[in-house]
């Protein structure tokens, strides 16, 4: 017979996170994202080591726009290079964007929806007015703007499209923030003397932390179509490097000729978009307090 002790120990609720990732693990198509995105950033980092044709050595001149075969498993594209080993070296750099850019984004977002959120009042509003002015710009135009004059070096890349990709990190941060700032535990902080920054970085940000990490899951597969679509445009990583946008653009300008030069990085990265949207909405619906 158990014990009125482990009986009440037995009856406790489980914590949120706790709940969150129960209910994250009966997600089957969460779960499925995940494990398709583990496997194709795992070919993409080490499948580079085992391929014995570089990404930007031409095989051979005489070869061209070959087809899949058991030598060239993807092919081979109009210069002659190996086609696995270029979408395999075009993953990298597209995670890498994907991944620096929205770091960039999630820092300047966090910081300025805080920033708004504890301030309140008229200053809120002018920075918020000021977020819903950015939105209305041509963001596109003006990262191909900062490409154009500044260059197309890597790291601007991704500087420039997280540095316009924080709005709605700053928007969701702030809207947590006005809420969070009336609780008890924020109003006894600021009782006790605390300024805005420690109450900020103690109280504020480890309760928005799991906000903070579904929303900034649903960023990267924006920003790495945006990146695609910029080096679809031709300004992108400059050759040889090469990313999955890169590669679909060149792949279109032959597609008719050469259908697998296109087929196979659009194919790579319409799984890795899929898998992080899906990731992103399970995250989501598992974690977030709305849902």
């Amino acid at each position: 017979m158990s014990s009125p002790a482990a009986s009440l120990a037995s009856a406790r609720p489980a914590s949120p996170w706790s709940d969150g990732w129960t209910r994250w693990r009966r997600n089957r198509l969460a779960v499925a994202s995940t494990a398709v995105l583990a496997l194709i950033i795992l070919v993409c980092l080490i499948g580079p080591f085992f391929q014995p044709d570089s990404y930007y050595e031409v095989t051979d001149t005489d070869l061209g726009a070959s087809a899949p075969s058991a030598e060239h498993w993807l092919g081979t594209d109009t210069l002659g290079r190996d086609l696995l080993a270029r979408v395999m070296i075009g993953g990298r750099i597209s995670f890498a964007v994907g991944l620096l850019a929205s770091l960039v984004s999630m820092i300047i977002g966090v910081a300025y929806g805080i920033g708004a959120g504890l301030a309140g009042g008229n200053t809120d509003r002018i920075m918020m007015r000021g977020v819903e002015l950015l939105q209305a710009m041509p963001f596109v135009i003006f990262v191909i703007l900062l490409l154009t004059f500044f260059g197309r070096h890597f790291a601007l890349i991704f500087v420039a499209i997280g540095a316009v990709e924080w709005l709605t990190m700053a928007r969701i941060v702030r809207g947590q923030s006005l809420e969070l700032k009336v609780r008890e535990f924020v109003q006894a902080a600021r009782a006790l003397g605390q300024s805005e920054s420690s109450i900020a970085w103690k109280h504020l940000l480890p309760n928005l932390f799991g906000v903070i990490i579904i929303y900034a899951t649903l960023t990267v597969p924006n920003v790495m179509l945006l990146e695609a679509f910029i080096s679809f445009l031709g300004l992108g990583v400059q050759a040889p490097m090469t990313s999955w946008g890169d590669l679909m653009h060149l792949g279109a300008e032959t597609m008719e000729e050469y259908p697998w030069l296109l087929l196979f990085p659009a194919f790579f990265f319409s799984a890795t978009l899929f898998s992080l949207n899906a990731i992103g909405d399970g995250l989501r619906d598992a974690f977030d307090p709305k849902s």
